[in-house]
């Protein structure tokens, strides 16, 4: 009876290796196919989320155009100086900034900035316009 002369006889091959002795290069490559697709996952995700933050961003914005400019409406009599101070007040409590507000005849024109981050680092900003007045008919 012969033996063999590998100290390894007997045992099962080491880690990554064949039977025969020869290394096996495929060995792992489902880890990195699972890395690549839950990397692919998080960018998608993530984008998907800034997408999200820009149209949430552009609806608080004309919500708080739409609310500031029945505000300043309402002031209307009082003078734009006084209409234009109601509409900022209400655009601040919506988290806006009033960028622009104009009296023409009994009507308030408003123009509001919403800031958002879609990313970490990234800071953008949603703007609306919106015009309240007395109803005409």
């Amino acid at each position: 009876m012969r033996r063999d002369p590998s100290p390894r006889a007997g045992h099962p091959p080491a880690s990554g290796e064949h039977i025969d002795g020869r290394l096996d290069r495929q060995r792992g490559g489902a880890t990195v196919l699972l890395l690549a697709t839950g990397l692919v996952f998080v960018v998608f995700g993530t984008f998907g989320a800034a997408v999200v933050a820009a149209g949430m961003a552009s609806q608080r914005a004309a919500v708080a155009a739409d609310l500031g400019a029945l505000a300043g409406a309402a002031r209307a009599l009082d003078g734009e100086a006084a209409a234009c101070a109601s509409a900022s007040d209400l655009a601040v409590r919506n988290d806006g900034r009033l960028v622009g507000c104009h009296l023409d005849g009994m009507d308030v024109l408003v123009t509001v900035e919403v800031a958002f981050t879609p990313l970490p680092g990234l800071t953008r900003v949603a703007t609306a316009s919106a015009r309240a007045g007395p109803v005409r008919g």
